[in-house]
């Protein structure tokens, strides 16, 4: 599924304000690496995205439907975002 650039942007600010990395947010793209890549991105980090992604964006994570590949990239994030919003 391919995620439109609105999701993709939405995404990309998400995951900026909640690591405190506003600064940084033009370096953010489709391809960015995250888990493993960004220092900022740890356990505690993974779990505010998470249940900001569910506030913003209207639906709860189901753990069958949740996995580290989802934290691969900011494109697999967004996709996962964009196949679950509402």
């Amino acid at each position: 599924m391919e995620a439109t650039v609105s999701t993709l942007d939405e995404v990309r600010m998400l995951v900026a304000e909640v690591l405190g990395i506003t600064d940084r947010l033009a370096t953010l793209t489709e391809t960015t690496a995250l888990l493993g890549s960004m220092p900022e991105l740890d356990s505690m980090a993974v779990a505010e995205l998470i249940a900001s992604i569910e506030e913003k964006f209207g639906f709860e994570v189901d753990e069958a439907d949740f996995s580290a590949d989802v934290f691969d990239t900011i494109g697999t994030l967004t996709d996962f975002v964009a196949s679950h919003r509402q």
